[in-house]
């Protein structure tokens, strides 16, 4: 059973690094991203798109720490 759930997630990997992969190669058009002013080099829209999944994917999970965080000191004061 063990090596089922290995293969499974091996093969569910690799299709999504495969997916990754086709994204990155698809979209290789340079864009300039300008927010506040402030103009970005020129990079393809596949760094843009991934380099902000990837901030996400950080970010996200420091949010739900601080806001866990808050949480469990807040019920330590009502109690």
């Amino acid at each position: 059973m063990n090596n089922i759930k290995r293969i499974l997630l091996s093969v569910l990997i690799l299709l999504v690094v495969l997916a990754i992969l086709a994204f990155v190669l698809e979209n290789q058009q340079s864009v300039s991203l300008l927010f506040l002013g402030w103009e970005g080099p020129q990079l393809p829209v596949s760094v843009i798109t991934v380099g902000a999944l990837l901030a996400g994917m950080l970010i996200g999970p420091v949010f739900g720490w601080f806001l866990g965080r808050a949480s469990r000191a807040s019920r330590k004061r009502l109690v």
